[in-house]
């Protein structure tokens, strides 16, 4: 490369990654100004007696924490409410706990359901719908095993189901983790999951339940096609609240915090878990998921000044970028969420921010995921559609072998 030409790459870089720390600097406003919005408001008060929920619990191994996750379901000051665990497998460990959960709580309404009926893509949902035919009441709250909550729980999610429009209702999490690995995966949801799901309320209204806690009406479920409308793809969570917005029903974000009980131990587990979701992200939204680059604020930063590094112009974007980015991290994660990791490791965020540009990068090239120790790629949409190892290319392969495509 000539040095004429070297000189016009290095400008086109500097003024590239100066545009990105701006966009992102004004989307790191725009979300604390959303989180301001949304935490100032009132939660909404229960109209008329209460309708009865059944919780449905998918259990697959033993989480970090479960007897207590489990537990805090059964304390519940609601008036009539059932849990439903279910399982693959009648030996699972999760439902081994589940089990003394329920000898333990007598007076709460706890059934067990094992399943082993035709296979599904979603090995999960195939099991909800196992449960769901066996729920008595027309509200489901679908929750993973890993969430643990306040016993106002299903009160906060109900309240909005007075409104007949509102089909669906989820909230955010905060998440608990221990280890290096553990911290830096929390971090990132709590720092960047958390405030993205605060945007896009805003731009656009929920249109998506959350494994953290999706309340839906069993009649506005088995309008949008039932859980078999949800079976063949990975992103079930996402689409257990988008399909009743499509068919005409709204959804609404609980302002009520639930406890995620992140059970992560590994790099390899933290890039194998980023990795598949975001691979799921850009089957689902390929358009939004190619615009996340415009909030990299991070990244384009030490961009910026690895190009530029005596340019004082470089250095007051890349560093307010910087800050915007712990002022959101701190005000979203500490502030709002009040996450105690968020709290203690707040220096993480720029660390993880990195990694997630990388990963987001990575996601781009192949459809292949590995998931539950079977391996499947992405068809645009997000349907999951089994594959031989042999197949998705050499990338992919690389990828699989690596711990990367997961």
């Amino acid at each position: 490369m000539t040095p004429r030409a070297l000189s016009l790459a290095r400008e086109v870089g500097e003024l590239l990654s100066g545009i990105l720390c701006i966009t992102a600097s004004a989307y790191y406003v725009f979300a604390l100004f959303c989180a301001v919005e949304f935490f100032r408001r009132r939660a909404p008060r229960r109209v008329g007696p209460e309708t009865p929920i059944t919780v449905l619990k998918p259990v697959c191994g033993l989480d970090r924490g479960a007897y207590e996750n489990f537990a805090s379901f059964c304390r519940q000051r609601y008036s009539r409410f059932e849990i439903i665990f279910g399982s693959e497998r009648e030996d699972d460990a999760g439902l081994v706990v589940a089990r003394r959960v329920a000898h333990d709580f007598p007076d709460a309404d706890v059934r067990v359901v094992v399943h082993s009926g035709p296979p599904t893509a979603n090995p999960k949902v195939g099991l909800l719908g196992a449960m769901a035919a066996q729920a008595r009441y027309p509200l489901l709250l679908v929750s993973d095993s890993d969430i643990r909550v306040r016993g106002s729980h299903l009160s906060a999610l109900a309240a909005p189901m007075a409104d007949p429009g509102v089909g669906v209702v989820t909230c955010l999490y905060r998440s608990n983790a221990k280890g290096f690995a553990g911290r830096l995966d929390a971090i990132g949801l709590t720092t960047d999951f958390q405030p993205s799901v605060l945007v896009a309320r805003r731009l656009e209204g929920i249109s998506f339940g959350m494994g953290s806690g999706t309340l839906v009406r069993a009649d506005a479920l088995a309008t949008a096609g039932g859980f078999a409308a949800i079976e063949d793809f990975l992103a079930d969570d996402y689409l257990l609240g988008h399909l009743p917005v499509r068919a005409g029903y709204r959804a609404e974000l609980s302002p009520d915090v639930v406890e995620h009980e992140l059970d992560v131990s590994t790099l390899r587990q933290v890039i194998e878990h980023q990795t598949r979701w975001n691979r799921g992200i850009r089957a689902m939204r390929p358009i939004g998921y190619a615009g996340l680059l415009l909030t990299q604020g991070v990244a384009a930063g030490a961009l910026l000044l690895a190009i530029a590094p005596r340019d004082p112009r470089a250095w007051v974007v890349a560093t307010a970028a910087f800050g915007l980015r712990l002022a959101m991290a701190w005000f979203v994660g500490v502030r709002c969420l009040r996450d105690a990791v968020a709290r203690q490791s707040l220096w993480l965020v720029p660390l993880r921010d990195l990694l997630s540009f990388g990963l987001w990068i990575a996601s781009f090239f192949g459809d292949s995921i590995v998931w539950r120790g079977k391996r499947f790629v992405l068809s645009p949409g997000g349907r999951l559609r089994a594959e031989p190892s042999s197949a998705g290319g050499a990338a992919d392969a690389a990828l699989a072998q690596s711990g990367v495509a997961s």
